[in-house]
């Protein structure tokens, strides 16, 4: 550290991320949760608050376990600065303050992220007039120890007789942003957690006391949200469905009507066609219902049977699609089966994504409540690293296929100095040279920090 002109200037093996933080300082992105927030816990160096935003930052740096905030964090004075600390709090005592949450912290917490996500996401200020709003909601099991409050034997792929949590997400795909996150015991299901999901989500995006936005929202989910009960409850809201029956047996009984089989082209072995036997008191509603085969290595038929109340208007313009739909029922069904695919991309690819770059699955705490704010600080971390890309990939196509893991490992740490006036507040950003996979982004930094009078150039260090 030097003193010359009153400046301060720090090494860092995260010159980049150091950028971003300002940023986030700028948009006191943390201070809905210092306003709500109020754990019971005595301040001594660092207010509970502060030592969350510490555990946050950490979560940035690709801290798979608190313990790593240290290292990662604690080392590192001009990254603490840049995001508006001016020290870190050590890892234990932050594990003691998310252990020291309640439920009444954890309550707290959700309207905090409900106010962020309100102030900073697209998703809250979707255009409903101009397209549907497309939520995908899905479950993802995260193994645990045995001792973990809730803890229990779930359905954990490839992890037979594990003990653990789920957790449950609703996607704003269209920007690829957490709605709502929740964390169930591990036998929860999607049968048990939609209606849960659902419900939060219309409070983050105030859709509970609006019906038209609710009649452009699409609600995509698998088959275990699939069950008469959760699709009645949905139509009834209002809400656009597509969804997969819950009972196989059904969707067999369903796909004997079907009077034609088309082949589709994309898949081969794949059949779709719609099923012609009425739906009589079933559902609240009209709905489409479309089989779906496929051979198994048995040679047997596996079938899944799509419900839907999208219009075919309606998915056409979800695909892209032009052309006479009375003419082209083949093309219309596929698109309606195309529709459904594409939660891979969406929800799936959110959660594969976390577990990668932010290690969500790395990170358990033995007390409920402590995993909640946990889990609501990685759904802060996601959205962050999406609003970051926007930021950064706005106007240059080439940088917007990155995913998080690159953007962490490649971007984010990159080394250099960071300077900082008499004020403490963030100078320059002088980048390693010598580091070429962060070219691309100089520009984009630069002009995120223009307003904040930040200067971003290239050095030795």
């Amino acid at each position: 550290m030097s003193d010359a002109s009153k400046q301060s200037v720090y090494l860092s093996a995260r010159t980049f991320l150091a950028g971003v933080g300002s940023k986030l300082k700028n948009l006191d992105l943390f201070g809905p949760i210092a306003e709500h927030v109020k754990i019971n816990q005595k301040t001594v160096k660092d207010s509970p608050v502060e030592k969350l935003y510490d555990g946050f930052i950490g979560l940035l740096c690709g801290a798979k376990g608190m313990v790593e905030v240290n290292k990662l964090v604690r080392s590192d004075p001009g990254l603490q600065q840049a995001f508006g600390r001016s020290r870190c709090a050590e890892q234990s005592v932050i594990q003691e303050t998310l252990d020291a949450s309640t439920a009444e912290n954890v309550s707290e917490m959700y309207q905090a992220m409900d106010q962020i996500y309100r102030q900073h996401s697209q998703g809250y200020g979707h255009d409903y007039q101009q397209t549907l709003q497309i939520l995908d909601v899905d479950m993802s099991g995260h193994p645990c120890g045995p001792k973990a409050s809730f803890a229990t034997k779930g359905y954990f792929a490839g992890k037979r007789n594990r003990k653990g949590r789920q957790l449950g997400r609703v996607l704003a795909t269209r920007y690829d942003e957490v709605v709502c996150d929740r964390t169930f015991e591990g036998t929860v299901q999607l049968t048990k957690a939609l209606q849960p999901l659902l419900q939060a989500t219309e409070q983050t995006l105030e859709l509970a006391q609006s019906p038209k936005k609710r009649a452009r929202t699409l609600v995509r989910v698998d088959s275990g949200g699939g069950c008469l009960k959760d699709i009645n409850w949905m139509l009834a809201r209002g809400y656009r469905v597509l969804t997969k029956d819950y009972s196989t047996q059904r969707a067999r009984k369903f796909a004997d009507s079907v009077t034609q089989w088309f082949e589709d082209p994309t898949q081969p072995g794949r059949q779709y066609g719609v099923v012609t036997t009425p739906s009589t008191d079933d559902y609240c509603r009209p709905v489409i219902r479309i089989a779906v085969r496929c051979r198994k290595n048995n040679g047997h038929w596996a079938v899944g049977v799509l419900v839907t109340n999208l219009t075919p208007d309606e998915v056409a313009t979800l695909m892209n699609l032009e052309f006479d739909l009375a003419e082209n029922l083949c093309e219309l069904w596929l698109a309606y089966v195309r529709c459904y695919d594409q939660r891979g991309g969406g929800v799936e690819t959110s959660f594969k994504q976390d577990n990668q770059a932010l290690g969500n699955k790395k990170r358990n705490k033995k007390r409920f409540q402590a995993q909640q704010m946990l889990t609501q600080l990685n759904a802060l971390a996601h959205n962050v690293l999406v609003w970051t890309k926007r930021w950064l990939s706005e106007d240059a196509p080439a940088l917007k296929h990155i995913g998080f893991l690159r953007l962490m490992r490649d971007v984010f740490n990159t080394t250099g100095q960071l300077f900082f006036n008499s004020q403490g507040q963030l100078t320059e950003i002088r980048l390693n040279a010598a580091d070429s996979l962060v070219r691309p982004w100089i520009p984009r930094l630069y002009l995120l920090l223009k307003s904040q009078h930040v200067a971003v150039n290239l050095g030795k260090t």
